[in-house]
């Protein structure tokens, strides 16, 4: 096996997931935002449930913690997520780069929920100044008018920091479960019954069929989607979160948005502005003055799984 597969491994995940944020901004042109998200993970449902099955002994949940679990991954990993995600990018004024760069905040978010949900667990000094950097990112990229607090951009891209607090908040809570579930099931059954939660607030919020304009462009926004984002993409985690463990995969979250980016200017010229790069450097910062113990320790695992040395990478 070549001694780079993870780190080709892990730009590709970047890669998939940065441009996702593009993928969506072209999709909302044909679909309404909650059916949108809701077909999404109708089709990376069944692919995933698919998956699960031949992979998995019994690809069921069958105890009360187990259920639990998706009950969680339905509610906030995906259908919360995803609603106030795609909700968020509705409006123009919340770029591709700007969506993942606020997304790209809920590592930062997971390690304060977590710190809250453990009662013996503290944040450091060091660590509420990286949490406070974090949040300062968000707030420089939405740069809300003290006049016009309500404004669309404002509005859509705090939307968007919910659903990066929605996904750390799911995160911590599943981690809290004491119940032991295959990522996989887990997973594939969570993209199921979010699918089904979002069709219920699509049709709630009065979204339907008839709105949606029939395109090229958003079927292949929604091909690339279910299937890249979300099938492979998981596929492709799963693998690097054994091989490198949780902090060294948190770091794709600040990969994506050069992709993100990248992806925005080619396809919807978008511009980066000096916002969102100083944003999503108070973010970086963040992460980093949070994670610094955790980064120090498995920077060295991290380069030999990378090279190969010392690990199977290459064997």
């Amino acid at each position: 096996m070549s001694r780079y597969r993870n780190l080709a491994l892990f730009l590709s995940l970047a890669a998939v997931w940065g441009s996702a944020f593009m993928a969506i901004k072209v999709g909302l042109d044909s679909f309404p935002p909650v059916l949108f998200a809701a077909v999404r993970y109708d089709v990376a449902g069944v692919v995933m449930l698919a998956y699960a099955v031949r992979v998995v002994d019994d690809p069921v949940p069958r105890e009360r913690g187990q259920w639990a679990l998706v009950a969680v991954g339905s509610t906030l990993l995906i259908a919360g997520y995803h609603v106030l995600l795609f909700v968020g990018e509705t409006d123009p004024a919340v770029t591709s780069a700007a969506a993942a760069v606020i997304v790209s905040l809920s590592p930062v978010l997971t390690t304060a929920f977590a710190r809250a949900f453990l009662p013996d667990e503290r944040l450091s000094v060091v660590g509420v100044v990286g949490l406070c950097c974090g949040l300062a990112g968000v707030v420089v990229i939405a740069r809300p008018d003290p006049n016009a607090l309500l404004a669309g951009g404002v509005v859509a891209k705090l939307l968007v920091f919910g659903a990066a607090a929605a996904f750390a908040l799911g995160s911590v809570l599943v981690r809290r479960i004491d119940a032991e579930l295959p990522i996989e099931t887990m997973e594939a059954w969570s993209m199921v019954g979010g699918a089904l939660l979002m069709h219920g607030v699509a049709l709630g919020v009065g979204e339907s069929l008839s709105d949606v304009t029939v395109s090229i462009e958003g079927l292949l926004a929604l091909a690339y989607l279910s299937l890249a984002a979300s099938a492979l993409g998981f596929l492709i985690y799963f693998d690097l979160l054994e091989r490198l463990g949780a902090v060294e995969i948190n770091l794709v979250s600040y990969v994506a948005p050069v992709f993100a980016a990248l992806a925005g200017w080619l396809v919807l010229d978008e511009r980066l502005s000096l916002a969102t790069a100083g944003g999503f450097a108070l973010v970086f910062l963040g992460f980093v003055l949070v994670k610094r113990r955790a980064i120090r320790r498995e920077l060295p695992l991290l380069r030999s799984a990378v090279t190969g040395h010392g690990s199977d990478a290459d064997e």
